[in-house]
């Protein structure tokens, strides 16, 4: 399984990043696509994903309201849109890979990471 990880970067409070993440190799047909962060100091935590089967989404709450996730099943791509950006949302930022549903927001995750993207949100 490849997952391809772009769109990370250095921005402003209050500005906005957006994430892609394009999945390959894998055998499932149904599956659960998403983010996980790790912020220097601090465990890995789930952030949003998707069902590609359904469209449900599924955010942690620190993000609601803020962060949107998307995909294209076409092109087996997620999106996360992150707006209004704080400095704690600073961290690297995995793309993540499920069989259906997810649970990678619930803690319960079982599946593949990607290599990472650094996102830096200046105050």
């Amino acid at each position: 399984v490849q997952l391809v990880e772009s769109g990370g970067g250095l921005v402003q409070a209050g500005g906005s990043l957006r994430l892609s993440c394009e999945a390959s190799g894998f055998a499932f047909d149904d599956y659960a696509i998403g983010w996980f962060r790790e912020a220097p100091g601090k465990e890995r935590e789930g952030v949003s994903c998707i069902n590609s089967v359904d469209g449900i989404t599924y955010y942690a709450g620190f993000v609601k309201g803020r962060f949107t996730i998307s995909n294209d099943n076409a092109k087996n791509t997620a999106y996360l849109q992150m707006n209004n950006l704080k400095p704690e949302d600073t961290g690297v930022y995995f793309c993540a890979l499920e069989s259906y549903p997810c649970t990678l927001v619930t803690g319960a995750f079982n599946g593949y990471w990607g290599q990472g993207t650094q996102v830096t949100v200046s105050s």
